[in-house]
Parts: C-alpha cells; structure tokens; sequence
C-alpha cells in the first residue's frame, strides 16, 4: 500500500548545526508545550484571547521558532508553501517600515485574513525578537539579542516575561520531588473553582509527543542533503573505559542459593555488576535505564533472587509466602519471558517455582494463581486483576512488582501503568505491607520524573547512556521530502536497494518492512534492481556453496511460494502468515549465514533474537485500526527492531538505518538519543481510570481523588512542566502543590461521569457513589463515552439488527473511517452476511457491523487494512457484548438479556444461532454437519434417536455411532422446582438441576457455568438471576441452588425458571413452575 500522507513542515533555518536541530510542529495546528489554561479560549481563527488580556496583545512565551509557520498553516494547507509564506512574513516584520509592512503583509496573506494582519503589526517587534531568539544556535548570538532588547524599553518587559518562564522552569525539577510527598499526605480540600476542557488538555499525538525544543546529537554527527532526501548521520558511542575500583561480578562469588538461576554464566555485565549490590542485596524500589541489549533481564532476576532468597528456609523455598509479577508491555514478550523464567526457575531447577502467563488470551483460576509464584502479565490484564476488589487473593502475597520498559507512560497505553502504580503505592501505605517496585526502560533523560513515580531515591536509580550498549550501534536517519506519493514509494526503494548494496557480501542485512505483502515486495525490489545492474552475485559469496544449499532448500523444503522464488538468490522473507516450518528455516538459514538480505515484519524482532550487522527499517508508517488512519510506528516498536542491530559475538559495531519521512527525523532522532522527555497521558483518560477506582473503593470523596492523583506521574509532570499540562504562568507560584489544578481536574471528571450515571457524586459534600453501570464499565474496560451511549440506545425490545448496530456505535470505534477502496470489498462482505445494516457503506459504524459479521461467518477478507480493523473489532467485541449482557440483566429485562448472551457466545464460537449446535464440536466431518442443517431437525429429537436411526437420517450411516457420542456430549439439564411462599409476597424456590450428558474435559472444561434466570409469566421481566458453576467432580450428581423470588397480586399463573450455558449456545433448559394450586398465608393473620 502507498500512503500519500502530506509531510511536516520543517524549517532549514532553524538547523544551524551539525549537532543542534530544534524541534518542529508535530501537528501544524500548535506545538503541545504551548498549551496555556487559554488554550481553549481561542478565537475561531486562532487569535488568542487571554482572559484580562487585550486579544490582540499575543504572550511572549507563546512565540518560538515555529510561531509563525503555525500561523500560516491554519489557512494554507500545503506544508511546503505554509514554510515559505512564513519566512516572507518574517522578513517583512524585521525590515520593512510600518506603512510599507501593512501593505506587504495583506498581498502576502490576502485580504480576508486581516485579523492576522492586525496581530502580526501589533506585536511586531515581540514576534521578530522572540522567534531569533528561540532560533539563536549558540549562547554569543543570544547574549547579543539579549542586550539590544534590554536597551529598547518595549522590548524589556518582553525580555522579563521570557526568563521568569525560564527560572520557574529549573526551580521545577526540586519542586516536584517535595511536591510529591506533600501531595500524597493531601492537604485540607478547596472548592472546585472551574470545569476544564479535558480532551484540549490531553495530547492527540499520544506517544509521539514532543516536549524537547531541541535534540543534541553526539559529536562527530553530520548531515547530507541529496534530491528527494536529508541522510543524518550519528557515530556509534565508544564503550567508557572501566573505573579504577570497577570490575565486572563474579558469578561464584555471589550466595550459593542464586547459582541454579545464572547456569551458564562466567560473570556479570558492567551494568549488572554496578546494580548486583542494590538489586540482590537490597530491599528498596528500583529504577535502572540501559539501552537495549545491556541485560535488565538479568537485572530483574537479581531482584527476583532477592525475594526468593528471603523464603529459603534449609535449603528449600517456602512457595506459599511470595508471589513476584512481572509486567511486560506485549504478549510476544510476556511468552518469551515466561520461557526464560521457567526454565531458570521452574520445574527441574533447584527452586522449582511454577512461572505462568496472565494475558488476554491466557486467563488463570483461582486455583492456578494460588499455586503460581511468578505471574508474568500486561498493563492492561494486571489492572483488570486489581480492579476487582473481591480478588485481594491475587495481589494480598504480591511482594515484588518488576515494570518491563516503563517509559510505555509515554504511549497511548501509559494512563493504565500510571493506574497500577498509584494503586500499588497507596495499597503499601493502608496495609503496611511492602511492596518492591521495580522499573526496568530504555534510556530517556527525564529519568528523575520516573524515579519520583516509583519513590527510587538516589541511591536505587541507574541510569546508563548508549555507550553501554554491548554492540555500539551506528545509525542513519533518511528524512524523504519527496513529496508526491508513487515517487516517495520509489525514492524509499531505491535508498533501501542502495544500503543493501553497499554491504552486500560484506555483512547480513534484515529490513523490516509494515505488512506481510510488503515483505516479497521489498524483497522483489531489491532483487531485481541487482539483476538490471547485475550485481547479485554479491549476494551469493564466491563459493557455490551458499548457492547449493539455497537451491536445496527452495526446492525441497520450503512451502510458500514467494520464498521458493527468493531463497536462491540470497534473499528470504520471514512474516506471521508463513507457516512455523518456513520460519524455522529462514530463521536457521540465516542464522548460518547462508541468507545475506531477510525481509520481514516486526514479529521478528519481538519474537525471535535473530541479530544481523545492519538493520533497516524502511519506513514509519503503520495502520493504526484505534486511530481509524496511518501512524507512526509505536517508539517501542523501533527500538525493538534497533536492538537487532549488531552481533555481539561477532561485531565491533551495529549499523541501524531508520528512513523515514522529513517531518519525523527529528522524532526518532530525539527517540533514540536520550532526548524525547516522557510525558504523562493521564488527562485523556481520567475519567475511566477514576471510575476504576471509585467502584475499587480506594476513592470515596473529592479530596481521596486529589490525593490519589498526587501520586500519579501526570502529578510529577504538571510541577515540572506546567505550562505544557495548560497550567497559568502564575499558579505555581500561588498554589506550589497544585492543589486547587488538582480539584478541579477531579471535579471535572467526576461531573462527566455522573452526567453518563457511572457514579453519583454530590457536587456539595464532594461524596461519590458507585453505580451499577459504574462497574460493569470498570470491570469490563468500557470507557465512560461508550456507557454514556448504551444508555440512552438499550432499549427491551430490541432485535439482534439494533444490538449490532448498538454495538457499532461504541466509542472504541469512533476514529474508524472507511477508505475509498475498502468499499467494494464491504458491498460483497454486506450482501454475505445475514444482519441486515441500516445505515449506508459511508457511516463508519457499518463498517464496524460488517466486520463483526464477518468474524462471525468466518469470512475471508483482503485488505490489510480491512484485516487489521478487524482484528480490532473483535478484540473488543466479547468484552462489550457481555458488559451490555451486565447492564440488562442488572436492568431486568429478560428477552433481551437472553438475546445479548446468545449474541456473545455466537461471537466466542464464531457461528451463527440458526447452525447446529453440534458445529461447537470441532471434530465432526463438515459433510456430515451440512447433512444435519438441511434436515432442519430440532436438537431435543435428536437425543431420542439411537446411532443406527441417525446415521439413517443423514445418509451416512459409518458417522451415526460418531454423531450418537457426540449428541449425548452436548451439555443438557434435567430441571425439576419445589416451591414454598414464607409471606404473601415472598416465594422460595428449591431447584433442582440434574445434568444428563457426558462429560469430558476436552470439551468442557475443569467447570462448566449456567445462568439461572428466573423470568415473570411474560417472559419480559428478570425476577432473580444466578450464577451456576457445574463442576467436573460432580457432573454425575444431583444438584440443589434455593433462592426467593417476589411475589406480585394479583397471583400470575406461573413463573419460568429458565438454566442458560454461559458457554455453549443452543444450551438452555426451562421449567414452568405454575401456581395453580399454591395456598399463600392469609392476607390478616389473626392476633397470638
């Protein structure tokens, strides 16, 4: 796919420098560290209208280098002429005299941006001095501006507005480490004083925020600039030379006990060696930052080794004392990690500890976490786990948390680790019970801030710059500012082809491309550019070796067809869709050095450690299906694939080559060297996060909010950098612990969660409350916009066509767009699936039906795209069907309550209701399954017939005794109900549940679950509801569950009592229990 995304404006005048670039717009619209409290008091066409202030009288600090592109921008969309606009309009400002510039400026902008004009003549001097200054390169330059402002009297007043800035700002950093601790005791609670806007607030460019002015590149960076492209160049840092008392540890030397995790090792590394001390022998919280490569894993096992060491008791480990989690940002890395844990520390090992995985795709019981001691998890599943406050047994033994690449605060994701440290740190202080903090990260310079969240004091933080990495790493930076798309696309091939060519035959190159088909594409490229220039032998070594072996191998052993025509040539491709066999050996050939170019996707650098010499990644660009559009590649993503770069037995150096577009040269060069600060984008998601913890019951009222937000890391980062979190110049200085900002951000998201009835709180005491809508969207992770729009849409009489298009219009889903050439592929899929959809192929929300439709009838889909909103859709889809199950069932109406579990189990199963439900068993012949539905015989018959009769009925009598088991296997209860009135209004009811199938564990489970739903004569009203777990041990038994149900006058005919699979559709039993013949108490008893 080619994406034709316009490029950044950059401006060459502002790079001076071979090591100073200063940082541009990110978004065009206004750089995110301008963001004051005025920010959203803006006029429609930009002008500024600070309150108390003249709106035409613009604040210094709101000028820097890019001031004016940003201007332009908002009316000329062209990135390219937006940049050249703003340099004539600045050099009209510094030269011409006043009647002159009017003139200049309104034939340069036009006459229907004469407010523009105005401002620009208003604050001329102030824009012309503040924009040399912010673009003075070195410290003489400034001072000579400095001085000519202070002899200009309007200019003085200026020149103070921009260094009280300046001082607050280093005066900051002390403050927040003070400023944390005082916040976190809470001080006497204020009135909210104002509502804030909390999407302004928050920052939509998510973790490609930039908050650095500008990157400082290693000396010896240089730059060149060639047709269509910039290349930068950075040397790869030396490794420091060791300290006079530094030597590397021993692994004999350190306790006996810690030898079975460290088998294989002579030593530590330096980095291991100068934390060995602090992490094995000491208790307190920890933060390490080390470039990829430098062994935090190692680190980590230090810290485990601590907390094991401290339950040995004669020479065995007491497992029922401790319990260690490890939180790592991807599942492919939790797999990883629990391999290597296991096999250090599990099964067969002096410890004999039981390792297991907790993600999304992995859920443990209670039993398997009790048995568990190292529970390797995500973010997003260990914050459902401690949500839950009835399940203080998974965290109650927790006595070390390790945090894997904790700079993920900085993502769209970090909101859910700020949530998990806040509740951990606040959990230590109500219990007494300590809990060791550990973060492990890449290296970042804000290292301070993160310490402060984690309470690391100075003597547990270690920070470590990319001299320690164990391969130094080369890089180069290729900024395309080509700007027409078919001509990027072959500039980015041809840069690719020419770094390829200039190692082959030298060293193994891997480029990692965004898509599966992108990967033969590549490589095809490449190939064939060496054929016209004929230069492939290169790729073959001078041996015929290689050759043979290739050849071999393309023939006999490989299966996809793209890699049968590359593998002799020298080239491989290796991505998620080939099949296990031709990974391994691609992953083997290239190991042996036989392939000299692998193409692949990220998978390869998350879950196979397969380095090579150089790495190239060719573009930036991935499809992002919660963005609905093209985004930048995730910065752990790149680091991830940076890390792949160099062989440490065998390189002296790695070569990392990143191209990308113009505009992002000066992310990723501030990314991957230490200068890309890390922010906190807790803002965007307060809402949710706080409702978590009022359904918890850690917040009660306001000033427990404001509290709980001091110890967050968005705390730390609004007293370092307030002006960037859209904090007054003045409020620091009058409120130090910002509290009053405190209490109207919490004041703010409370009234947005009470407008959607996620809570009730009382706007005068400052109480909250929970809800039942409150919990359902805590527990299953439905953010508030979502609950807001299920309420006002569910209604009972809903029909299986509403419930999916309520489902459509979750607030999930609301960056979904549909792209032009999605659409044929959409009218096919819409005239494939059974749903009918309202709306038209344009709405978005009936892209989002379709798919889900689409995973359900398992259909094929083309598109990359399309793929990846699918998979999307469907993450998501189990979780918001069920919750939207909670909420009616909660809300009593019984119809559709059924209807929405019916809707989520044929979402699980991936089948539609009108199959039969014998297709839940994956191992009957399709043949014989088509045979059963055209027959349209009811499941109930079915049980009567024996095998003969039903291989008969259809027409394959060698499957009848098959398809007999099979029927007999499906889950079906016999119901038989006693009932008893203790008053006129109140009825007991004793049910008896007999199971009358067989049960087997590959099918069903250690346990199977039921709903028992007790409905009113109608069938509309939900009158009780229960949970039911048939247990494996017990399937044989009778089973008794009492429980009352109200009793209305006059007395309804009967009631029915109806046991639903939670699992398996087609399962549900009812009874009728009739009250024909019940004598109730009398309506006046007499007097005793």
């Amino acid at each position: 796919e080619i994406n034709d995304e316009s490029d950044e404006e950059y401006d060459d005048d502002a790079v001076t420098t071979s090591t100073s670039i200063t940082t541009e717009d990110e978004e065009g619209e206004g750089s995110a560290i301008l963001r004051t409290t005025d920010d959203d008091d803006m006029m429609d066409d930009g002008v500024r209208k600070s309150r108390g202030r003249d709106p035409y009288d613009l604040n210094p600090r709101d000028i820097d280098a890019f001031f004016l592109q940003r201007r332009v921008a908002l009316f000329e969309p062209d990135p390219v002429l937006a940049q050249q606009l703003a340099e004539n309009v600045f050099q009209v400002l510094a030269d011409a005299d006043e009647g002159q510039a009017e003139n200049e400026l309104v034939l340069l902008l036009g006459f229907d941006q004469f407010e523009t004009v105005k401002l620009l003549l208003r604050n001329r001097f102030k824009i012309v001095y503040c924009v040399k200054l912010a673009r003075a390169s070195n410290d003489q330059e400034r001072e000579a501006l400095e001085t000519e402002m202070r002899s200009n009297p309007e200019l003085k007043g200026v020149l103070q507005e921009l260094k009280g800035e300046r001082s607050s700002k280093t005066q900051a950093k002390g403050k927040a480490k003070a400023a944390a601790a005082g916040a976190a005791k809470g001080e006497k609670g204020a009135a909210p004083k104002s509502m804030l806007d909390l999407e302004s607030l928050s920052f939509n460019q998510g973790g490609h925020l930039m908050s650095n002015k500008q990157c400082k590149l290693p000396p010896g960076s240089y730059r060149k600039t060639k047709k269509g492209y910039e290349e930068v160049f950075i040397p790869g840092l030396k490794h420091p030379p060791f300290a006079a008392d530094e030597k590397l540890v021993e692994i004999k030397s350190l306790p006996e006990w810690s030898h079975g995790a460290f088998k294989g090792m002579e030593t530590l590394n330096r980095v291991q060696s100068r934390l060995h001390q602090a992490a094995l022998f000491g208790a307190e919280n920890l933060l390490l930052c080390a470039p990829t490569g430098a062994g935090k894993t190692n680190v980590a096992m230090l810290t485990m080794m601590h907390e094991i060491g401290l339950h040995i008791y004669n020479g065995v480990v007491d497992k029922e004392a401790f319990k260690i989690v490890y939180i790592a940002p991807m599942k492919s890395l939790v797999a990883e990690m629990v391999g290597n844990f296991s096999k250090r520390l599990g099964d067969g090992t002096p410890y004999g500890l039981t390792v297991r995985e907790l993600t999304g795709d992995q859920s443990l019981s209670k039993k398997q976490i009790s048995e568990t001691q190292i529970i390797v998890t995500t973010p997003e599943k260990w914050d459902i786990i401690t949500r839950k406050s009835g399940d203080r047994t998974y965290t109650e033994l927790v006595r070390l948390i390790i945090i894997d690449e904790i700079h993920l605060l900085h993502d769209d994701r970090g909101p859910v680790l700020e949530g998990i440290v806040a509740r951990t740190l606040r959990q230590i202080e109500a219990t007494q019970v300590m809990v060791r903090l550990v973060g492990l990260s890449a290296t970042l310079p804000n290292y301070e801030d993160v310490a402060t969240l984690l309470r690391v004091q100075p003597s547990g933080l270690f920070a470590f710059d990319n001299s320690y990495r164990p391969v130094p790493l080369e890089q180069q930076y290729i900024g395309i500012t080509e700007k027409k798309g078919l001509r990027r696309f072959q500039l980015m091939n041809e840069i690719t082809y020419e770094k390829v060519m200039e190692r082959a035959g030298k060293s193994q190159v891997l480029v990692f491309v965004h898509g599966r088909k992108e990967t033969a594409k590549t490589a095809r490229s490449i190939r064939d550019m060496a054929l016209a220039n004929d230069a492939l032998d290169k790729f073959l070594g001078a041996t015929g070796g290689t050759r043979v072996v290739l050849q071999t191998e393309a023939e006999k052993t490989a299966q996809n067809a793209d890699l049968k025509e590359l593998l002799p040539y020298g080239f491989a491709i290796h991505h998620a869709g080939m099949s296990r066999s031709d990974r391994t050996l691609v992953e083997d050939l290239f190991a042996d050095g036989y392939i000299q170019v692998l193409v692949s996707t990220a998978t390869l650098a998350w879950g196979v450690n397969l380095p090579a010499h150089t790495v190239i990644i060719k573009g930036t660009q991935v499809y992002s299906p919660e963005k609905g559009d093209w985004t930048e590649l995730s910065p752990l993503d790149v680091m991830q694939m940076l890390g792949r770069a160099g062989r440490p037995a065998f390189d002296t150096t790695g070569e990392g080559i990143v191209i990308t577009s113009h505009g992002e040269l000066q992310y990723y060069l501030s990314l991957l060297n230490q200068q890309l600060p890390i922010e906190s984008q807790l803002i965007g998601k307060l809402p949710d996060i706080l409702n978590a913890e009022i359904v918890l019951g850690t917040i009660q009222t306001v000033k427990d909010a404001v509290n709980w937000l001091g110890y967050t890391y968005l705390y730390i980062c609004m007293l370092r950098n307030p002006a960037l979190y859209g904090i007054g110049a003045d409020e620091p200085e009058e409120d130090p612990l910002l509290e009053q900002r405190r209490i109207d951000l919490i004041h703010t998201a409370a009234s947005l969660l009470d407008k959607n009835n996620l809570i009730k709180y009382d706007r005068k005491g400052g109480a909250f409350q929970v809800t039942d809508l409150g919990r359902v969207a805590s527990h299953y992770y439905i953010t508030s916009q979502s609950m807001a729009i299920y309420n006002e849409h569910l209604k009972p009489s809903m029909t299986d066509i509403d419930i999916f298009r309520l489902f459509s219009l979750s607030s999930e889903f609301k960056q979904v767009n549909v792209r032009g050439e999605e659409k044929i592929e959409l009218e096919k899929l819409l005239e494939r699936v059974p749903i009918p959809v309202k709306e038209s192929l344009e709405e978005p929300s009936a892209k989002i039906n379709v798919l889900l439709q689409t995973y359900i009838s398992k259909l094929k889909l083309d598109g990359l795209a399309l793929i990846s909103d699918m998979v999307y859709v469907t993450q998501s889809a189990g979780r918001i069907i069920r919750a939207l199950f909670e909420v009616v069932l909660k809300r009593g109406w019984a119809q559709l309550a059924l209807r929405l579990l019916q809707v989520a189990k044929m979402v699980d199963r991936r089948m539609w209701g009108s199959l039969t439900p014998l297709r839940q068993f994956k191992d009957l012949p399709e043949e014989l399954l088509k045979r059963l539905e055209k027959k349209e015989f009811p499941m109930e018959r079915l049980f009567d017939l024996d095998s003969q009769a039903l291989g008969e009925l259809v027409h394959y009598p060698q499957q009848g005794k098959n398809l007999h088991q099979h029927i007999h296997q499906f889950p079906r209860l016999d119901l038989a109900a006693y009932v008893q009135p203790i008053t006129r209004s109140i009825l007991r009811v004793e049910l008896t549940i007999t199971p009358d199938f067989n049960y087997v564990e590959k099918y069903h489970g250690n346990a199977l679950p039921f709903f028992i739903i007790v409905e009113d004569v109608d069938g509309e009203q939900v009158l009780h509801h229960e949970y039911f777990l048939l247990k494996k041990k017990f399937a044989g038994e009778e089973h008794r569950v009492s429980f009352t149900v109200p009793l209305y006058d006059p007395l309804p005919p009967q009631y029915f009592i109806r046991v639903v699979s939670d699992r398996w559709l087609g399962c549900e039993s009812v009874v009728a229990v009739s009250f024909r013949h019940l004598i109730l108490p009398e309506k006046y008893p007499p007097h005793t």
